[in-house]
């Protein structure tokens, strides 16, 4: 009994925290959630699958940020504008129409003009971005005389601290190249590694990489003595600092295209003799 008593109050503070009143803005009726709550409220929600911000002020009055495409197809960026004249010309420089941009920013001017306002928003918050790729590589570490090239497809989980344009990131990534009957190695490789924006901007960025431990799966076959054919698997870790260069286009609210060189050269592994192949592209999104 006590049990379902907890789990009731637990779903009715669930319930409370995230609850939604109706509102109507210019003739249409909208629920809306409450993300902050002062001089300045910010109310948001999903509709149609688009998201939609609004901002109330102390009068009632509510007023949706729009970011609208242009007849030259760039965004009008309304939202700065209407913002900045909300809260007596504060800086949209770096205002971004997301849901921490937005809340960052309206704290930030509430906590300015009222001193018994309370902040509602941390300082950093960690966001995520899946992509998947695939491409070709020759495994630049591995010998491999012929310089036999193998396709390769990957997934990764990529790991920044959500503020305008974050130039560090962290990444967790899983990649397996294949064999063929010129070459009979395949690896499955899991790595942890570390990326730094070197060109950071809105549309485009370009990065340098190192993977800074992986853990590899290899299945090999090759011709041993007798001419028999001797099947081996291994299982290897390593800290490679393995170095490579990318980059992300945008071509989406949240999405980008990616394209990257994933192994140029390693501090501690050697390159057995050819000049690396390791090309990937594919797409990210941000989760």
């Amino acid at each position: 009994m006590k049990k379902n008593l907890l789990l009731i109050l637990l779903c009715f503070a669930f319930q409370f925290n995230y609850s939604q009143e109706n509102y109507t803005v210019n003739g249409e009726t909208l629920q809306l959630k409450t993300e902050i709550d002062g001089n300045l409220d910010l109310l948001w929600n999903i509709i149609d699958g688009k998201y939609r911000y609004f901002v109330k002020t102390d009068d009632g009055s509510i007023t949706e940020l729009k970011n609208t495409k242009g007849s030259d197809k760039n965004y009008q960026e309304e939202y700065k504008a209407t913002l900045s004249n909300l809260t007596n010309g504060m800086s949209t420089s770096k205002l971004n129409l997301t849901l921490y941009s937005l809340s960052n920013y309206i704290d930030k001017y509430n906590a300015s003009v009222d001193m018994a306002y309370t902040s509602t928003t941390t300082e950093s918050k960690v966001q995520l971005r899946l992509g998947f790729s695939g491409g070709i590589t020759n495994n630049p570490f591995v010998g491999n005389y012929a310089n036999v090239k193998v396709p390769l497809i990957g997934a990764e989980l990529e790991i920044y601290e959500a503020k305008v344009l974050p130039r560090h990131s962290g990444f967790l990534q899983v990649r397996h190249s294949f064999d063929n009957d010129n070459f009979s190695y395949n690896t499955t490789e899991f790595s942890l590694g570390y990326r730094y924006r070197i060109i950071n901007k809105s549309s485009f960025s370009i990065y340098g990489q190192v993977k800074l431990a992986t853990v590899n799966f290899t299945d090999v076959t090759y011709i041993g003595e007798n001419e028999t054919e001797i099947s081996q698997n291994d299982t290897s870790f390593d800290v490679p600092f393995i170095f490579g260069i990318g980059s992300d286009i945008k071509v989406g609210k949240t999405s980008y295209i990616t394209i990257i060189y994933g192994e140029l050269f390693a501090l501690l592994l050697d390159n057995q003799g050819n000049f690396s192949t390791d090309i990937a592209i594919g797409y990210k999104f941000n989760l």
